[in-house]
């Protein structure tokens, strides 16, 4: 008999599936090759008492993932709200920002951007000031301190499937705790139940919330590939690029050195900033052709 689930912690080719009922089984995919992500709905067929197989993954509304040349990478599935979580110190990465922010509006999700441990009074400006090109385009960001205000994130987790995303040394885990108090139990019984042997955060693992939420920590990112996305969804992934497209001169216009293109006008005149402009240039090398 098919069960239906959720996919609640993914490590590898194990996972983690929570059925109808509440209960959890621990499951691998059919085959060789596999594309499930923690927050795929699943149907699953018990292959013992203690263990199933996934038979098929159900349509998803989005998936985040990253990719460079060689390979992909699943963060979640049917996500609705990304947060990126950066940090007074240590120092993050502002082109790696830009990247999630991409691969979010790629996949039309919301995005929040957390600026973690505020309470360190004197690396708070610079910090915040790294952000305002972010703020001027729209983008939330809420500031907060992990140990002592986290309750200030609550009221947007509300009604959203989100996903925590950062670099390591951000505070994510912190966050974590703080919000959801026995998740450290929980990922040693997940980690038990994935016999993974870990209980740092290697594999992404889903919260159940008050106000009809849910939370999926992912492991710490160093890099974010976006291989996958063309030039034209590099371009819309870019929302202050939105209102100069379609106004080049060449209409496979590359926003390089062509002459006559209302991007590289646009950044001149700083209505573009140089930065995110420069983070597109690095994309658009990278990205799958047309």
């Amino acid at each position: 008999m098919k069960l239906e689930g959720t996919v609640i912690a993914a490590h590898g080719r194990h996972y983690l599936v929570e059925l109808g009922d509440g209960q959890t089984l621990p499951c691998f995919p059919r085959g060789k090759k596999s594309d499930v992500a923690c927050g795929d709905r699943v149907s699953v067929l018990r292959s013992s008492e203690s263990q199933g197989v996934i038979d098929a993954v159900m349509p998803r509304q989005t998936l985040l993932y990253r990719s460079n040349e060689f390979r992909q990478k699943l963060i979640a599935a049917n996500v609705t709200q990304i947060i990126i979580v950066v940090a007074t110190e240590p120092s993050y990465s502002e082109e790696l920002v830009t990247r999630c922010l991409v691969a979010a509006e790629s996949q039309d999700i919301s995005a929040l951007i957390v600026l973690n441990k505020c309470d360190l009074a004197d690396r708070l400006a610079p910090a915040d000031n790294a952000l305002k090109a972010l703020a001027r385009l729209g983008y939330p960001i809420l500031h907060l301190s992990a140990r002592c205000s986290v309750e200030d994130l609550r009221p947007h987790l509300a009604g959203h499937t989100s996903v925590l995303v950062g670099q390591s040394g951000m505070g994510k885990s912190t966050l974590v705790n703080a919000l959801i108090p026995l998740a450290n139990a929980r990922t040693r019984e997940i980690s038990e139940a994935l016999d993974s042997g870990k209980h740092t955060t290697t594999h992404a693992t889903l919260y159940r919330l008050d106000n009809n939420a849910a939370l999926i920590d992912s492991p710490g990112l160093q890099e974010f590939g976006l291989h996958h996305l063309s030039l034209s969804e590099l371009e819309h992934g870019f929302r202050e690029f939105r209102p100069f497209l379609g106004q080049c001169r060449f209409r496979n216009c590359r926003h390089d050195r062509e002459p006559g293109c209302a991007i590289l006008e646009a950044v001149d005149a700083e209505q573009i900033d140089k930065n995110r402009f420069a983070t597109f240039r690095a994309l658009s090398r990278e990205s799958r052709p047309l």
